[in-house]
């Protein structure tokens, strides 16, 4: 499902855009003159959001740990010292 798009003037109405918010599962852009200036979601979307997020970058560094692509706490930390003079 594409999710909705409505003219900036349509954030008068606050109590329907509240409701299009919460019955809408993603973002929704808001356009001005024509082309897409914004995007207004929900909080629970909005924090659907930064879970869906978390778990791609957690998958990630699991990832990196089974590849082999990491380095003990202290050798990194002693790394970064160096590199910025630390």
């Amino acid at each position: 499902m594409l999710n909705p798009c409505i003219p900036i003037r349509d954030l008068k109405n606050t109590a329907a855009l509240s409701q299009l918010c919460h019955d809408t599962p993603g973002p929704i852009t808001v356009t001005k003159n024509g082309y897409a200036d914004m995007v207004i979601m929900s909080v629970d979307a909005f924090d659907r959001l930064l879970e869906s997020e978390a778990s791609i970058k957690l998958m990630q560094g699991l990832r990196d740990v089974e590849a082999g692509r990491v380095k003990p706490a202290r050798e990194a930390l002693d790394a970064l010292r160096h590199r910025y003079g630390l």
